[in-house]
């Protein structure tokens, strides 16, 4: 799931390297607990991040950032953007199962499938992220100078807030597809790590 945090909007006038939109990421994990499939779940359900948007706990959290830099140049009655870049601060929230070594090895298979599924499905929320960060970045860039640096500035604030709803809104078309074909989508990865366990068994005996 994703959490937004407000965005930030600097401008300048002074002159810097170009730079393409840019997404830094870190990486925090919160303990779980639990020898079975139930337990492990209620876990995730009373440990996991809190979401304010939903109001409810989720087994992963990506939590993210905007920052937008403009640099504005006057010149021949002119106000024109000089450079803009878009960065993207993202913390992404993972479960630690710590029972590994007490529970049996159907359940930290399907654990080990479920996990990578948790992780995958948040770094897929920086893609969609980075991939809009471009998009703002480069409209900020395509827009035409108007008489005045306070008409453009307004016209940066209003394009960004139109590229981040759009943002959000791809972000929860996400949320809602990966949410509708999560059983399925979970029983053909467990279909797939049991065929490679198959096989390297079949590997090794025939050794």
């Amino acid at each position: 799931m994703l959490r937004l945090l407000p965005i930030m909007l600097f401008f300048a006038m002074a002159l810097n390297p170009a730079t393409a939109a840019t997404i830094s990421k870190t990486y925090s994990y919160f303990p779980i607990g639990g020898r079975t499939l139930s337990e492990i779940e209620r876990q995730l359900h009373t440990r996991g991040p809190r979401l304010d948007s939903t109001g409810q706990r989720h087994p992963g959290a990506t939590n993210m950032e905007f920052t937008t830099r403009i640099d504005y140049a006057e010149s021949r009655g002119q106000c024109r953007i000089e450079n803009a870049r878009v960065s993207v601060k993202a913390k992404v929230i993972l479960p630690q199962w710590r029972d590994r070594r007490r529970a049996e090895t159907e359940v930290r298979l399907i654990w080990d499938t479920l996990s990578r599924d948790i992780k995958r499905h948040e770094e897929s929320h920086l893609s969609i992220a980075k991939n809009h960060a471009r998009l703002l970045e480069d409209t900020l860039k395509g827009l035409f100078p108007r008489r005045t640096c306070s008409a453009l500035a307004k016209q940066v604030e209003e394009t960004t807030q139109r590229l981040l709803a759009q943002h959000d809104a791809a972000q929860d078309k996400f949320d809602r597809i990966e949410s509708i074909n999560f059983e399925s989508r979970m029983m053909r990865l467990l279909r797939y790590r049991l065929q490679q366990i198959e096989a390297l068994q079949m590997r090794q005996q025939g050794r």
